[in-house]
This record gives C-alpha cells, sequence and structure tokens, in this order.
C-alpha cells in the first residue's frame, strides 16, 4: 500500500503498474486529505459563508466537494460561492494572512484541511502571529494513525506499505518505526520520482524474500532522522493532537490536530458555535452509491465503485475521491484508466 496521494500520481501517471509481475499489487491507501475531510465540517463552512458576513478561504480542492443534500440545494463551496458568498480559494497561508490584513474590520475564515505537509504551514503561520480578523476552521489530520488503525483492525489488505516521504520530511521516519517493530511490515519511505518509488518498492519485495525486515529510507535527499525541527515545534506551540473523524470512516484516536485553547481567539469553532452541528455527523457514510471510503481504505481499487466513470467524473464528482488531484479515482481517471478490474478484500 502507499498512503500518500503524490505517489498514488506518480505510480499512475509512469505506468509502473503495467511493468510490474503480476503476482505485485500496489493499492492507493488514504493518502487524501480532501477524501476524507467530514462532511460536518465542509458543511460548517458553507453555512458560515452563506449566512455571516465574512469572507471564507479554502484551499481549491476544497471548493468542488459535495455534501449529501439534495441535488436542487446549495452542495459545495463553489456553489455557495456562486450563491453569493465570499469564498476564495488560495494556495498557501500566506494569501490567507495577506488577504486578512487586506481586509481590515472584516472576519476572514481560513478553512484549513490537509495532512502534516500541509498543516505544519498553517502553525507556523500561527507562530508568527496572524492579524486579529483572521480565524481558523481547522481540518488537519496525521498519517500514520490511518495505518495503524487499519493493521490494528486485522483487515489491512496489505502485506508491505510505502510511507509517504514528504510527511516523514517534516515528522521523522521515527514514526513510520511501528509497522517494522509491531506488526513485522515491510517498509519504506519514498519520493515522488519512479526511480524513488521502484527503489522503495524492491527493498519492500527484498525485506519479504530475505525475512529481513526493516524501515528502509529511500529518500535520504530529504528524510533525516527527527524530521524539520522547526516545523515539528511549530506544530508542539500551536496545535494539540486530538481523536479526529475521518470521512467514511469515523472516529480514529489521535490523528487530528485542533487549536490550542491558547488561540481561542482565532478559532472559528469557538467564534461560529452554532454551525457546528453535530447531527450533521455522517460517520461511516459517503453520498449515495459512492464508495470513496472503500477506495481511502484500500478494499478496492477506484475502478471497482459502480459510479466511477459513469455518474461521477471529475466534471461531475459524486464523491470526494474524484475531486482532489490527490484522490486515487481522479488520478486513475487522469490516468486513463478506464477499467482494470476490481479489487475485492475483506
Amino acid at each position: 500500500m502507499n498512503v500518500c496521494g503524490g505517489h498514488e500520481r506518480a505510480i499512475t501517471l509512469a505506468g509502473l503498474r503495467s511493468v510490474l509481475p503480476p503476482g505485485i499489487e500496489l493499492i492507493p491507501g488514504p493518502g487524501c486529505p480532501v477524501c476524507i475531510c467530514p462532511e460536518e465540517e465542509i458543511y460548517q463552512a458553507m453555512q458560515l459563508a452563506l449566512h455571516e458576513q465574512i469572507t471564507l478561504l479554502a484551499f481549491g480542492d476544497m471548493l468542488r466537494v459535495p455534501v449529501n443534500l439534495p441535488l436542487r440545494e446549495i452542495r459545495t463551496l463553489e456553489q455557495a460561492k456562486a450563491a453569493g458568498a465570499d469564498i476564495r480559494p488560495i494556495a498557501s497561508p500566506t494569501e490567507a494572512v495577506r488577504i486578512a490584513a487586506g481586509l481590515p474590520g472584516r472576519p476572514v475564515v481560513f478553512f484549513a484541511a490537509g495532512f502534516e505537509t500541509t498543516i505544519a504551514p498553517v502553525a507556523a503561520m500561527l507562530a508568527e502571529g496572524v492579524p486579529d480578523n483572521l480565524a481558523l476552521l481547522l481540518s488537519g489530520r496525521l498519517t500514520w494513525p490511518a495505518v495503524a488503525m487499519l493493521l490494528n483492525s486485522g483487515e489491512a489488505g496489505f502485506d508491505a506499505l510505502i510511507a509517504p516521504g514528504h510527511v516523514a520530511t517534516v515528522m521523522g521516519p521515527e514514526e513510520w518505526e511501528f509497522l517494522v517493530q509491531e506488526h513485522r511490515l515491510p517498509a519504506a519511505i519514498a519520493g515522488f520520482t519512479p526511480d524513488s518509488l521502484l527503489a522503495a518498492i524492491y527493498s519492500t519485495l527484498r525485506q519479504r524474500l530475505e525475512g529481513r525486515i526493516f524501515l528502509d529510507n529511500c529518500y535520504p535527499e530529504v528524510v533525516r532522522a527527527g524530521g524539520n525541527p522547526a516545523a515539528r515545534a511549530v506544530l508542539d506551540r500551536t496545535l494539540d493532537v486530538v481523536d479526529a473523524n475521518w470521512r467514511g470512516i469515523g472516529t480514529i484516536l489521535a490523528s487530528g490536530f485542533a487549536l490550542k485553547a491558547s488561540l481561542a481567539a482565532h478559532d472559528a469553532g469557538r467564534l461560529y458555535p452554532s454551525y457546528n452541528d453535530p447531527e450533521r455527523s455522517r460517520l461511516g457514510q459517503m453520498p449515495a452509491g459512492c464508495d470513496c471510503a472503500r477506495v481511502v481504505l484500500g478494499r478496492i481499487y477506484p475502478d471497482g465503485c459502480k459510479l466511477y466513470g459513469a455518474t461521477c467524473t471529475p466534471r461531475t464528482p459524486v464523491g470526494p475521491c474524484m475531486v482532489s488531484d490527490e484522490g486515487a479515482c481522479r488520478i486513475w481517471w487522469a490516468g486513463g484508466v478506464i477499467a482494470s478490474g476490481q479489487r475485492e478484500t475483506v
């Protein structure tokens, strides 16, 4: 299993599956933060933008993710923007600071979703200080707890793991030692080029064949012991690790980021509590007929979903995996994969 959406994109676009022996499967895993962002948090952001006099900022992919509402209603941030809400796509936290500074007196809410590599710059933004009118609606997640959850469930469905290079760059390779120590699972950290990925695949195969299990660093150019101390320091200084909901999966222990109490003045959830509706929690649910959850968990390949390429395409996405550039369904479609057989696991 490869955990990172960037890995899946490189694997698919380079055609690596087509050159490997038939007994080797490369399984996309839970590596798309947009795909697992809880439906109720997207809904919360929409309602804030529609009913409060605020400017809402979000990374571009988030604008097209649909929530579970009838087609006649506003179902995405993009549609809310078309309906008159002030919603602006951004590419980095520095843009959020610049926009908020340029709108003195107007509340600005930054809906920030992402894994460690995205949330670390958000934490740095907070540590440096932000304008008084900028608040965060944070949907940050840690990567390794999802893999641990899969392995502890007894239904992992994979025999080795390619760990995400950029996450290891920030957090350190040590986070992935549990694969070897607790599960005796071959593991290798890879970069985002075909040669780095092939080196990681070769390493895990050789570990399995020789019975010598260890965590191999196949991305030594940037992955160092201990990770990035400065990035980890700002994460520890500004954010707490909490239990968190993953869309289609449910709550995973110690897998989310939340603003520390000292930053309550910039916490949109506390500033606008009436839009945090627990009844909208959709644990285990995706839109009707959508199999994104099983794709994220590695239970099926993207084309194993009945909606893939039919009613669900990048132009008309039903589920989040067809929206994001890191979603396996979107990647497979962009790579020209129309049908290659389903993968079913227990």
